[in-house]
């Protein structure tokens, strides 16, 4: 049974960081590519950031250049480092598998950034 644990988020101004980590317990980890999914109240669920299991990594538009995926295959983690973060990046952030596999996702974690 897979189970994804987020933790990491916060309350951070405009401009912060914050680091985002995922563990998830119960699967090969490294026969996976992962991706850090995030909704905003009112929205769908999207992809924010992806890793493949070669480290191939592809980001949004919205957040190139100020998100950095990574994985680490010897603790099954997958993290997202987030800086120069706005407003709209206040979301609940969630990992899965990438495709997202249902029975997968996790409680997420609250992202909320705010002057």
């Amino acid at each position: 049974q897979v189970q994804l644990v987020e933790s990491g988020g916060g309350l951070v101004q405009p401009g912060g960081s914050l680091r985002l980590s995922c563990v998830m317990s119960g699967r090969a980890f490294r026969l996976y590519a992962m991706a850090w999914y995030r909704q905003a109240p009112g929205n769908e669920r999207d992809l924010v950031a992806r890793i493949g299991t070669g480290g191939m990594t592809t980001y949004a538009d919205s957040v190139k250049g100020r998100f950095t995926i990574s994985r680490d295959n010897a603790n099954n983690m997958v993290t997202l480092q987030m800086n120069s973060l706005k407003l709209e990046d206040t979301a609940v952030y969630y990992c899965n598998a990438q495709p997202p596999v249902a029975g997968y996702w996790g409680q997420g974690t609250q992202v909320t950034v705010s002057s």
